[in-house]
């Protein structure tokens, strides 16, 4: 198959997958959502705001880490060598994949999280739906929220990149785990060997 027809059938892929995650994340958020105090829905709001760090954290890591320190330890049997040395060979979709599809996703829940809990402080504190105060209390929360993502992504960068190989090993023990107790295969192939960094 041609590099193009590849690209296009992973975009394709990549999209049908981020729809129905949106669409399952999104079912799930307003289900825990609905009903909950402001103060619950704000602590569900900093979970999905950490989500979207931690994966982006991953996805940073993948495209950092070398895989030759991975064959050393798959030659001395570790669980999940292997597996990791299969995420930096396809560190480029792994990490479109953490980046993309998870944080863009925990983004716009994020947000729309963020809008509910607004509405039910504002409930809660007598707030009309028009009111100045309300107004104020969303541009703050959002203010937060936004600082904790950029400022959440930041750090995650800086340990992405010091701290790739422990990162993507740990990752590559989960995906064993996966694929030897739960049956869940992640990658189908050995996929091509990472260039090394000028």
């Amino acid at each position: 198959m041609k590099p193009l027809q590849k690209s296009i059938h992973w975009s394709l892929g990549i999209a049908v997958i981020t729809l129905v995650l949106a669409a399952i994340f999104s079912v799930i958020s307003t289900f825990i959502l609905s009903g909950v105090t402001w103060a619950v829905g704000m602590f569900i709001v900093f979970i999905i705001v950490f989500l979207g760090v931690f994966f982006d954290t991953i996805g940073v890591a993948a495209t950092a880490a070398d895989e030759k320190p991975f064959h050393a330890m798959a030659s001395e049997r570790l669980h999940g060598a292997k597996h990791a040395v299969l995420i930096t060979r396809n560190a480029d979709k792994f990490a479109n994949f953490c980046n993309d599809v998870i944080g863009d996703i925990s983004g716009i829940i994020s947000g729309t999280a963020s809008a509910y809990v607004v509405l039910q402080l504002s409930i809660q504190l007598g707030y009309g739906d028009t009111s100045i105060q309300q107004f104020a209390i969303s541009i703050l929360f959002t203010s937060v929220v936004a600082a904790l993502t950029v400022g959440g992504k930041a750090v995650g960068k800086t340990l992405a990149i010091h701290y790739a190989t422990p990162i993507i090993y740990q990752v590559g023990r989960l995906l064993y785990f996966l694929e030897v107790k739960l049956k869940i295969k992640v990658f189908s192939g050995n996929g091509k060997t990472k260039k090394k960094k000028n």
